[in-house]
């Protein structure tokens, strides 16, 4: 997508999917095996009209760039001006574009474009919420893979524009060790080794992170314990490599590896931790969650879910958390409403 000043952030990276497939798919969706019969009945084809997008409410709007692409892929003759960029607070009743041209053109592309737009601008409002909300602390706020199908890459890019932090996109770009998995697996080592041996199999090496749940003090501890491992064959490994191991300035020979160590153990799910609770501040009680973070210390980053609100969030990032994530982003969003409307020439 071509770079513009009302995009202010490039749409999030995907190996099999593009903004061009999910508007090709929405189109034809719409379409079907007819086209827009309303139109094409009613409206003759060298009619013109000029069209304005108006923000019904106050948001945080986004999805100009995909409002774009969909109306170059229905008529790139049509003309659009925009005035507002992604990431603006809008205020009810403020003119956010202009389209000048074909009015087929303008009703087909009319509510593939409202739909992305309202949406996306929905995403981005709450997360600008809880961003606000964090101001002063070095917490992110992430999205889940909680998103609407097929709609994934704009989900997470509304979430960018509002100011949010991507998670994972999707099961193959980072392990997440979830419950289930450790269940099947026979438990958090037993799960963690094999994922260490499947990176090295598939030589994934670096472009591969694991992050592991855990909802119990005595599962971190257990994680905490691999945490250490690692660090111990870090630390090996580099006495090794200044020659601290030898005594004289001469390298060292090379540890073996160390049993229980995973070097790609970057990240640490307390799934739950912060309990809800009316008398605490933020309704939360996170005395378990903070216990947590102090175990895991600066082994790895540690990631909060559960509970979260715009009500909760600041109590629980103050526990010191690298991030919190955000279910309802995504999967609980209330549309910022946009209307188009369009006037013949």
């Amino acid at each position: 997508m071509t770079s513009k000043s009302y995009v202010a952030i490039p749409c999030p990276s995907h190996p099999t999917v593009n903004v061009g497939k999910v508007i090709k798919a929405a189109l034809e969706e719409d379409a079907g095996d007819r086209g827009d019969v309303t139109t094409l009945a009613t409206i003759p084809p060298e009619t013109q009209a000029v069209a304005t997008f108006t923000a019904k409410s106050v948001g945080i709007v986004a999805g100009f760039g995909i409002a774009d692409e969909v109306l170059a892929t229905v008529d790139p003759s049509v003309q659009v001006e925009w005035r507002a960029r992604d990431g603006d607070r809008v205020d009810q009743g403020q003119v956010l574009g202009v389209l000048r041209g074909s009015a087929r053109a303008i009703l087909v592309a009319e509510r593939v474009m409202l739909n992305f737009m309202q949406r996306m601008s929905g995403i981005a409002t709450a997360t600008a919420a809880m961003v606000s909300a964090l101001d002063g602390l070095p917490t992110k706020v992430l999205e889940t893979r909680k998103t609407a199908p097929g709609l994934r890459l704009l989900d997470k890019w509304a979430v960018l524009i509002g100011g949010g932090t991507n998670h994972r996109m999707g099961l193959y770009d980072m392990m997440m060790i979830k419950d289930n998995h450790i269940a099947a697996a026979g438990g958090i080592r037993a799960a963690v080794q094999r994922a260490e041996e499947y990176i090295r199999d598939q030589g994934l090496g670096d472009s591969m992170s694991i992050e592991v749940e855990t909802s119990t003090l005595e599962e971190v501890d257990e994680v905490v314990e691999i945490l250490k491992a690692t660090r111990a064959a870090e630390t090996a490994a580099a006495a090794v490599t200044t020659g601290e191991s030898s005594g004289d300035g001469a390298p060292g020979p090379a540890p073996p590896p160390a049993a229980g160590a995973a070097p790609h153990l970057r990240r640490v799910m307390l799934d739950n931790m912060a309990r809800r609770d009316p008398t605490k501040e933020g309704g939360v009680d996170v005395t378990l969650l903070a216990e947590a973070v102090g175990r895991i210390g600066d082994l790895a980053e540690t990631e909060a879910s559960g509970n979260v609100t715009l009500s909760s969030i600041r109590t629980i990032a103050a526990t010191g958390v690298t991030y919190v994530s955000v279910g309802a982003l995504t999967h609980s969003v209330t549309a910022l409403d946009i209307s188009l409307n369009i006037e013949t020439q």
